[in-house]
């Protein structure tokens, strides 16, 4: 009887890609969990946690690490910058402008605290971390959570 090989050449180059495409989406997270502080630089939720199930206003806070919070009109100063949430949005890439519309949420006073509204549904929202001319940090600078609005 003969027996076949565990792999062919076909399926081990499969395997590969498969790997390659995991790792390289890995390798560009900030940190795993949104609701903890990064080990280096980075941004999280403070509230809600991820997961949660909240009323249609509820506190926001956010957590910033290695960056400096000022507000939008300090103008642009490597290091510096403030938040945004971003509605059922990825993170936007690094240089990439954050536009003012009801998906892109914009705290421009330098809040680290808010109460945001928003009507029942499941929501994906991504902090981002921007400059002061509302250019993205990328997405070393951004965390996402899903809540649960009723």
């Amino acid at each position: 009887m003969q027996t076949l090989p565990l792999f062919t050449k076909r399926s081990a180059l499969y395997l590969l890609a498969s790997c390659t495409v995991v790792l390289s989406g890995c390798a560009g997270m900030s940190h795993s969990n949104p609701n903890q502080p990064p080990s280096d630089k980075g941004v999280w939720w403070l509230e809600p946690q991820n997961g949660a199930t909240v009323g249609q206003s509820f506190k926001a806070k956010f957590g910033v690490k290695g960056m400096g919070v000022e507000p939008a009109t300090a103008g642009q100063n490597a290091g510096k910058g403030h938040h945004h949430v971003l509605v059922n949005q990825m993170s936007k890439p690094a240089g990439e402008i954050i536009p003012f519309d009801d998906k892109h949420i914009h705290f421009g006073a330098g809040q680290t605290e808010v109460d945001l509204k928003l009507p029942p549904g499941q929501y994906k929202l991504t902090m981002q971390f921007a400059d002061g001319f509302h250019l993205s940090y990328g997405k070393d600078m951004a965390a996402t959570i899903e809540v649960t609005v009723k």
